[in-house]
């Protein structure tokens, strides 16, 4: 039998290793470490976590910048003591030796940061893992799969933690529509998950074929086993399997490994401004926007999205069939429940009366960026939104550079102007004619670009190429948009 895992180890091996000019093996990037490297492309996650403290006070006394290696008998000792607990194959072989390395050697930044973000989420996962009667080792699934970066999307499309298809999500109720993806609620996969995993167990009773078979499928395992003449251990159908999917039970185990040993490696986890025990959830009676949450209760907008990542454009909306859940720190819970109507109520623009309105008139100007400023430094200099600065200059972030030009609008005095009504939420649409360029349009509630379009004689391409909406863009009731 150990001849046989050897040489499934090689031929795993090889499916993740390629060959240089001098023929020295070198590990590919692959899905694995893709997930690990999304980290570092994620802003909000920098408002999550802080930097690891210094490794000096380490039992083992490593300098700041060692990066230990042992040789393969340790790996395999220390596997074998982690094996003899768990219900999982934890083999060592060359291929999981090559994933030990990804982890504990070339992107120890990123685990860090994985390590750090465990301890906001491995607590819920532990919960629902116990609940479902899933060995807790499986929470460690979900690092191979998103890093834990629950905005993660793979190439095959695949989203959150657990990074689920949109085909499977929605046959385990995971909601997906243009301002909610499920798919990336912490809470909500995780129980998918465990039902997944479940009814997976229930097919193969191995814990190792169930890994295989969340990866690539329970039919690409089933045509494994019988191209396999029959074996039913993931080590012996791990040739007749995909490639990616030959290399994901070695990264688990990998994983374990190292999660477990993170001491003995140098790892030490970035801090996390927020624990699982220091958040807290309320469930909302009305949409609400980030930029509401954030003015009310003096949280800035990065933290809300980064405790909220199922909300796609930072808008939380309102369902009485399916009530939506927001995260904030504990100790704004009872803020958020004293001051929950003015929240829903709150506009950042104040309606203007009618003699300011009949004395200015909105004009176009370019502004640049300056050193140290951010969006919303612009937003209170401009008295405007910091949605609106990325709504006028198509943004897809926050972040700002230095010499960035951005297009802003601002009233200033004028003659001559008629007065542009400004809808509150629920009253009706209204066309804002002036005499400087352009025409304007103040949205209503429950207006569509499509209705705009038809009401103004205008059509949807060119509302959109006049406001600089991109792909994702947000219609609010009050908000005026040119249209002419």
């Amino acid at each position: 039998m150990r001849k046989i895992v050897i040489l499934a180890g090689c031929l795993i091996w090889r499916a993740v290793s390629a060959q240089q000019d001098n023929g020295v093996p070198v590990f590919q990037d692959d899905a694995i470490a893709a997930a690990l490297d999304s980290l570092a492309m994620v802003k909000y996650f920098d408002k999550g976590l802080t930097k690891p403290p210094s490794p000096n006070l380490s039992k083992f006394h490593f300098s700041p910048d060692s990066i230990p290696r042992y040789d393969d008998a340790v790996y395999e000792s220390r596997l074998q003591k982690l094996d003899a607990e768990s219900p999982f194959d934890l083999q060592f072989n060359p291929a999981v030796k090559s994933y030990i390395e990804l982890y504990a050697v070339r992107k120890r930044e990123l685990v860090s940061r994985a390590l750090g973000l465990s301890q906001l989420y491995f607590p819920m996962i532990e919960q629902l893992l116990d609940k479902y009667n899933i060995p807790l080792e499986m929470k460690y699934l979900c690092i191979v799969e998103s890093a834990m970066n629950p905005r993660v999307r793979s190439r095959a499309g695949a989203m959150g933690l657990w990074q689920f298809m949109y085909t499977t999500g929605i046959l385990y109720d995971l909601k997906v529509t243009s301002y909610v993806d499920e798919r990336c609620d912490p809470y909500k996969s995780t129980v998918a998950a465990c039902e997944y995993l479940h009814f997976l167990y229930e097919m193969f009773g191995d814990w190792q074929l169930v890994l295989a078979a969340y990866n690539s499928g329970p039919g690409s395992v089933n045509k494994a086993i019988r191209r396999s003449g029959g074996k039913h251990t993931f080590w012996e159908i791990a040739p007749y399997l995909p490639r990616e999917t030959q290399g994901y039970v070695p990264a688990f185990i990998a994983v374990n490994y190292v999660m477990r040993n993170t001491a003995e490696h140098n790892l030490y986890s970035s801090i996390p401004k927020r624990s699982f025990y220091e958040v807290d959830t309320v469930k909302i009676k009305q949409q609400v926007s980030f930029e509401q949450l954030s003015a009310i209760l003096g949280i800035p907008v990065e933290e809300i999205e980064f405790l909220n990542p199922e909300y796609k454009k930072a808008v939380i909306p309102y369902s009485a069939e399916h009530p939506y859940t927001l995260t904030l720190p504990a100790g704004k819970i009872g803020n958020f429940v004293t001051n929950e109507q003015a929240i829903y109520n709150y506009l950042k623009k104040e309606k203007p009366t009618s003699q300011d309105v009949m004395a200015m008139q909105e004009v176009q100007e370019v502004y640049t960026v300056k050193k140290g400023e951010h969006l919303n430094t612009i937003a209170n200099k401009y008295k405007c939104t910091i949605y609106d600065l990325k709504l006028w200059n198509n943004l897809k972030t926050n972040y700002v550079k230095p010499g960035q030009q951005l297009t802003v609008f601002v009233n200033k005095i004028g003659t001559n102007t008629a007065a542009p009504a400004v809808a509150q939420p629920g009253q009706s649409s209204k066309v804002v004619e002036q005499n400087g360029p352009g025409k304007y349009y103040t949205i209503g509630k429950g207006d569509t670009l499509w209705e705009i379009a038809r009401k103004t004689g205008s059509t949807i391409d060119a509302i959109k190429r006049l406001n600089n909406f991109g792909d994702k863009y947000m219609l609010l009731p009050g908000q005026k948009i040119k249209i002419g």
